[in-house]
């Protein structure tokens, strides 16, 4: 289903693209490649958004117009890529600089998982084209595309510093993919051959477009300059042709050497798979034995202990008996003591008093003897005096 304001973002696309001019320096070929797949970016976005808006429905993957989209897009972000060698040669992709968009706008995550999950590719190209399917559908392909073009940081790894990406072209077709948010789009990838695809831009779409338009003067001059471009994609398409048959060469050289290398890696994972399996075992079992010897040592270490303690526990109650022992003889040493003292304490009061007693008698019988002498004095000088002597005596 399209929207209203379909045609205000085409003529905004178009007030973009007019800022930029449409012949660049003769002496500059990589400045006339970007501005050539500037030039079909726009045109293919453009015929897409006015085609859809016509067929007044949800676009699925057989629609020309949607089909040459991709395949114009697919150029661009191929135009600079850097050289990466890989195990069957050099290989030059797109989708590792598409990789970025996921750390940079972590909701396109969902997207790259979608795509390594699909089955059937195999190939980063297969990918890429994937990608770029599932970005449209979404509606944010505008959106993750201006994303990575402002990290050029970034995108300096996968491209060179003259691509379409790294210059103001690709900032300019980031703004022309806007438009496509009005389109809706259901693709079914599955059972599609993105892998082995060969993308071939169709002119004659384009030039039909151009008949049109030929109605005024300005419509001429931008047939003049499609067909100059299309002249120039030409060659650069026979150059690829090339290109892809030598490597298709290369390819099926390797093929041969690469079946015999799978085999060989094969056996050797199987070699190591077991070799990990040993080693874990042999970790397993190391472990184990580890694990025992602790506990048998901590076993010895405890029972030692507890023996000790419980010697020590035995000698301190016992000793603790002999105290308590000690203490109660010496409590009742105390005891038999302090009723002894007492005792003699007693007995010494008593005889105190006693003593007290027999000095007193003996005064008085020290007394009466003396008396009793001087009255026998007495009588033996006056004996008429011995009787009253003797009463008083008495």
């Amino acid at each position: 289903m399209l929207h209203v304001h379909t045609v205000k973002s085409v003529s905004s696309a178009v007030n973009i693209f007019s800022c930029f001019p449409l012949f660049p320096d003769p002496k500059d070929p990589i400045a006339i490649e970007r501005l050539n797949l500037m030039n079909m970016a726009k045109l293919s976005i453009k015929g897409l958004i006015e085609s859809a808006l016509n067929l007044g429905r949800t676009l699925d993957s057989d629609y020309a117009p949607l089909q040459q989209f991709f395949v114009v897009m697919e150029h661009c972000l191929k135009h600079g890529l850097k050289t990466k060698k890989t195990f069957l040669g050099q290989n030059k992709s797109f989708w590792g600089a598409l990789e970025l968009v996921e750390k940079l706008t972590p909701e396109a995550g969902e997207i790259t998982a979608s795509v390594k999950d699909l089955p059937g590719l195999k190939t980063p190209l297969g990918r890429g084209r994937a990608w770029l399917r599932l970005a449209l559908m979404q509606k944010k392909l505008s959106d993750y595309m201006k994303t990575i073009i402002n990290r050029k940081d970034l995108l300096s790894e996968f491209y060179e510093p003259n691509a379409l990406m790294m210059e103001e072209e690709g900032a300019v077709i980031a703004g022309l993919l806007v438009g496509l948010n009005v389109i809706d789009a259901n693709l079914c990838m599955k059972g599609e051959d993105l892998d082995s695809q060969v993308g071939v831009i169709d002119f004659s779409m384009y030039l039909k477009d151009g008949g049109h338009s030929s109605k005024s003067t300005e419509g001429d001059g931008q047939i003049t300059a499609i067909l100059d471009q299309k002249n120039y994609v030409e060659e650069l398409n026979r150059h690829l042709s090339a290109s892809v048959n030598n490597l298709q060469a290369k390819v099926d050289a390797l093929e041969k050497s690469n079946t015999k290398l799978t085999e060989e890696l094969a056996v050797a994972n199987n070699r190591i798979i077991t070799l990990q399996e040993d080693v874990e075992r042999v970790k397993e079992e190391s472990s184990y034995q580890l694990e025992s010897r602790k506990v048998k040592t901590m076993t010895n270490t405890h029972l030692i202990s507890q023996c000790f303690l419980l010697k020590m526990k035995m000698d301190v109650e016992k000793e603790l008996e002999v105290q308590i022992g000690m203490k109660q003889e010496m409590e009742l040493s105390m005891k038999m003591l302090e009723k002894d003292i007492c005792e003699k304490q007693d007995a010494l009061v008593e005889l105190r008093q006693q003593l007290e007693d027999l000095r007193a008698i003996n005064q008085q019988i020290s007394h009466k003897t003396q008396v009793m002498e001087a009255a026998a004095d007495q009588y033996h000088h006056h004996p008429h005096l011995s009787t009253s002597l003797f009463i008083h005596i008495s």
